[in-house]
């Protein structure tokens, strides 16, 4: 069964790949995952906050920085808290890129359209294959209105595309007013590929300390439907490839995320649950699912349940939200 697609200009043999995340921190996890069939590796995503405290601590010691400017430092992170710094970022890229015969995929996170976007110049210099923009922020200002949210993250993916020149895929969180024509936006802006959707991490609250809790909750299929929706609305409207993230834990789940129009599917939480060796159930559990439904290849159903292909594309707008609820029983009543 030929699984084949194309991702970020990539030929990849079969649509799943490990998304940015701790699964290629340690080159025995990188190597797992090329041996279990990864087509791709993501590295775990570089901080904006920790590109500004390398920067600033370059510039003069930090402890000048501190008593110079101690307001303002104090929403940045304690650089003890990453995992990884920049510099070692970028050795560990080098080592990854020459141990692996996939393509690398470098990997910013940030928020504002800043001086550190340049410092993916460096991560190509250093091997990368494509890079992924992470783009997470809050809008939480009032005094922000939602076309200057959009502009923002334009412009990031505009100043990025000009620093490098390998392919950028841009990960997006869903809220926005209108994510269809920040697509379509981020699409005329150069980016080769968009990915639905990082997942926001919802504080919890301490009522006895009086404190916020920091959680952490790894997705399951039942994040899945959001995706599915946007996906299938911008199939077919941008010319950037579509990947989906969060929600793909079952073959049946990769399914539906291809249907509505993804090139690719990026896994973490359920490789994270069941290791490297998955990729490989769930190569094999599409291919089945494909020869039992009489495909000829995932190219043939890709996009086949998107808005412009769908024989009824009601459930993805209004018409199917009236209809729910005008039919819906309640079964304790029955």
């Amino acid at each position: 069964m030929d699984l084949s697609t194309t991702y970020l200009g990539f030929k990849l043999p079969h649509p799943f790949f490990p998304g940015a995340s701790p699964l290629a921190d340690t080159m025995d996890r990188v190597r797992q995952l090329e041996d279990a069939g990864a087509p791709m590796i993501t590295l775990r995503s570089l901080f904006e906050e920790q590109i500004a405290l390398e920067s600033m601590a370059t510039s003069r010691s930090m402890e000048a920085i501190a008593n110079a400017n101690a307001e303002s430092l104090s929403y940045l992170p304690d650089p003890e808290g990453f995992v990884i710094g920049p510099e070692e970022y970028l050795e560990h890229l080098r080592q990854v890129k020459a141990a692996v015969k996939v393509p690398v995929v470098g990997s910013l996170n940030g928020k504002t359209a800043g001086g550190w976007l340049e410092y993916a110049k460096l991560i190509e210099q250093a091997g990368a294959d494509a890079l992924e923009l992470h783009i997470y922020t809050l809008a939480a200002d009032a005094k922000e209105p939602g076309d200057a949210v959009v502009e923002r993250t334009v412009e990031m993916v505009r100043t990025l595309r000009k620093a490098v020149g390998i392919p950028v895929a841009v990960k997006l969180s869903p809220f926005y007013t209108s994510f269809a024509n920040v697509a379509v936006q981020l699409d005329a802006a150069g980016a080769d590929a968009l990915v639905l959707f990082n997942r926001f991490y919802h504080p919890d609250i301490d009522v006895e300390k009086l404190e916020l809790v920091d959680t952490l909750t790894l997705s399951d299929s039942s994040d899945l439907p959001l995706r599915l929706r946007w996906l299938a609305i911008v199939a077919g409207k941008v010319q950037a490839n579509l990947a989906v993230t969060g929600g793909v834990h079952t073959v049946l789940d990769a399914v539906k995320a291809i249907m509505c129009g993804a090139n690719g599917v990026q896994m973490v939480s359920a490789l994270l649950k069941r290791g490297p060796r998955y990729l490989k159930t769930m190569v094999t559990g599409l291919s089945e699912w494909l020869e039992a439904n009489e495909y000829e290849s995932m190219a043939q159903m890709m996009g086949s349940m998107s808005m412009e292909k769908c024989p009824d594309p009601s459930p993805f707008n209004r018409a199917s939200y009236m209809r729910v609820l005008q039919t819906w029983v309640n079964p304790y009543q029955a």
